[in-house]
């Protein structure tokens, strides 16, 4: 299908966009609006109150970004009337039916006009509160379905998935549905509702103990999600729930058009609207961050593993040709991998290669106005190899400070407490990624370790000898 022929489709359609001021669909909204300015109107369902304050939301997270710059440049003075005449910031929630929009005239006017709903909503934490994650990525899913099934001139229901749904299988990862109801590694008893059950059957044990806080209701439910997850073959919560919810999707869509986009890890524009356009620090990106700061000081994977990397602007555009591609097309879910590995692997050993040399000619600036000196990263190819680092760099220095503490009866127990946090931070952290760190499948992905923990650890050693008279050699790299 040609260009033109994909701007035709999009000429006077009405697009419903869920998760609106979210990374990936700040994008998409950006592009349709960008290329084909014709189109009837865009519905962002945005999380606020009321349309006033989801108007604010939307000004103030979408459209006052540097990735509006080019709509700003072409209708200068005239965007906002444009804007008015083509999107509706829409408040609403996909955790409740009719996606939580009150309006009744709306709600009516929506089922009327919408031809496409695009679900971007959904929650990415790895380690996200159960009851949150299976309300907004399963049962949310089921919500935007059921929304989009009451839209008359429904075209098409385009479910924005993750790549990662399909596990830790090694090889290449074909574009196949998930049969309802069954479990990566075939563990009986996988039942969506009762995931349901279980968990307002736990949330009332836990708010019927009086010592019962919001902090631990939190940390129970993260826990659960993970027990979860792993009983039935995934990895994390954010995979499993996303999983659950293409099931659902899968086993209730009925005469409507169902596409499910499962993109790998997404990073920075490409072209468009200019390169290099991202918001916040994800995945990649802290890692470089952290590496150019002077923060990383090793790096745990296997270095021949394969990234999956894939810019936000080329998901975007697979999307729209996806919509101009099976609109009305009746037929079961139609599943697309948008991912690099395959056609363009990178391996992990070229990223700390390139980013090493990058950085040697380029330094980082910091807040003295002083270049940060990168070396290169000490790589870890083994959790034999990351739990002697750990011990010899972090553990023991951190013991000899307890010693230290204790001994000067507590004196420095905020120092120890905070080191203690994030060391053990960074231990929960290899365990809630470490399915992933020597994938030797077509979707691995990585984790990195810092970093100035250890450089906190030895200066706190060292200000306490000096302190105390204390004759201490502090561990060095």
């Amino acid at each position: 299908m040609g260009l033109d022929s994909i701007l035709g489709f999009l000429d006077n359609k009405t697009i419903l966009i869920t998760g609106a001021t979210g990374f990936l669909a700040k994008i998409f909204v950006e592009k349709i609006l960008r290329v084909q300015p014709n189109v009837k109107r865009l519905y962002l369902l945005v999380r606020a109150k009321d349309s006033k304050s989801a108007l604010q939301r939307f000004n103030a997270e979408v459209v006052e970004k540097d990735l509006f710059n080019s709509l700003k440049e072409k209708y200068g003075r005239n965007l906002q009337a444009f804007l008015l005449e083509k999107v509706t910031p829409v408040a609403g929630d996909i955790t409740y039916e009719n996606l939580g929009v009150k309006d009744s005239s709306l709600i009516e006017k929506m089922w009327g006009d919408i031809d496409v709903v695009v679900n971007g909503a959904a929650s990415t934490k790895f380690d996200e509160r159960y009851d949150v994650a299976l309300a907004l990525n399963t049962f949310g899913a089921k919500n935007v379905l059921n929304f989009a099934a009451k839209c008359a001139k429904i075209k098409l229901l385009l479910h924005i998935s993750t790549a990662y749904v399909a596990g830790e299988k090694p090889g290449l990862i074909l574009e196949s549905p998930h049969p309802f109801g069954k479990a990566l590694n075939c563990t009986h008893g996988l039942d969506i509702n009762k995931e349901k059950d279980i968990i307002e059957e736990k949330l009332k044990q836990l708010h019927y103990d009086d010592k019962t806080t919001d902090k631990s209701i939190t940390l129970a439910m993260k826990d659960m999600g993970i027990e979860r997850a792993n009983k039935f073959g995934w990895p994390n919560t954010y995979v499993f729930t996303k999983a659950l919810g293409e099931m659902i999707l899968g086993n209730l869509i009925r005469n409507m058009p169902l596409v499910i986009l499962r993109p790998t890890i997404i990073t920075s524009t490409y072209k468009e609207p200019f390169p290099g356009w991202i918001e916040g620090i994800r995945t990649v990106d802290s890692l470089v961050v952290g590496y150019g700061k002077g923060k990383l000081s090793c790096f745990l994977g296997d270095p021949e593993s394969v990234i999956d990397m894939i810019p936000a602007d080329m998901v975007v555009n697979a999307m729209i040709a996806i919509m101009a591609t099976h609109a009305n097309q009746l037929s079961h879910e139609i599943i697309y991998h948008v991912g690099s590995s395959v056609t363009n692997p990178l391996k992990y050993k070229l990223v700390l290669q390139t980013g090493y040399s990058y950085f040697s000619r380029h330094p980082w600036i910091n807040k003295d106005s002083k270049p940060v000196i990168v070396s290169e990263l000490k790589v870890l190819n083994s959790m034999a190899s990351f739990e002697r680092y750990i011990a010899l760099h972090y553990l023991l220095p951190l013991q000899v400070l307890h010693a230290i503490n204790s001994t000067l009866c507590h004196a420095f127990n905020e120092t120890y407490t905070n080191l203690d946090r994030k060391i053990r931070f960074v231990l929960q952290l290899v365990e809630l990624y470490k399915p992933y760190l020597f994938s030797k499948n077509s979707l691995s992905t990585f984790i990195f370790y810092s970093f100035e923990i250890y450089g906190q650890l030895r200066d706190a050693l060292v200000a306490v000898a000096c302190q105390n008279s204390i004759p201490l050699r502090p561990t060095t790299d």
